[in-house]
């Protein structure tokens, strides 16, 4: 866990555990999960790359990468891509293509040239920061994707 000068609540809390200490944890929980074949689009901001990293490990151990047309957008506009290097080998080794960027102006380039070519159709997965979640979100729905194919896992506290 990367810890910056002003960590978040969450962050802030693992800090103050000491050895020993018992947690409670509970989950996964909720829809942001792959649950067919058709083709998809990850929208990973920064640290929300996470989950993404989870359900493409899956798919990799699962070996049924070929099977799901997946597409990553990872946003890391300090370009450090976290997880670069096992992405990139799952990529390799799937049908699963990973694209980086740095900013948003690129990025919704990308995702209107995956909406126009799959004339809308597919599921949309978005996890990051709250404030980026909220802008592709828009974006999405500005183009007229149906909102029961976007699914959203903000981040709070960055």
């Amino acid at each position: 866990m990367r810890i910056s000068e002003n960590p978040s609540e969450f962050k802030k809390a693992m800090l103050e555990l000491k050895q020993g200490m018992t947690i409670n944890m509970a989950g996964p929980l909720g829809s942001f999960n792959l649950k067919d074949n058709g083709i998809s689009l990850f929208i990973a901001g920064g640290i929300g790359i996470t989950p993404f990293r989870s359900i493409l490990k899956q798919i990799e151990s699962e070996g049924n990468g070929i099977d799901k047309p997946i597409h990553l957008l990872y946003l890391d506009s300090t370009k450090s891509y976290i997880f670069k290097d096992e992405l990139d080998e799952i990529a390799n080794n799937t049908s699963i293509n990973v694209t980086y960027l740095d900013s948003r102006d690129d990025l919704f380039q990308e995702i209107d040239t995956f909406s126009t070519l799959n004339k809308g159709n597919g599921k949309y997965f978005i996890a990051g920061p709250r404030s980026m979640v909220k802008s592709v979100f828009d974006f999405l729905k500005s183009k007229h994707i149906p909102k029961k194919n976007i699914k959203k896992d903000a981040f709070y506290g960055y």
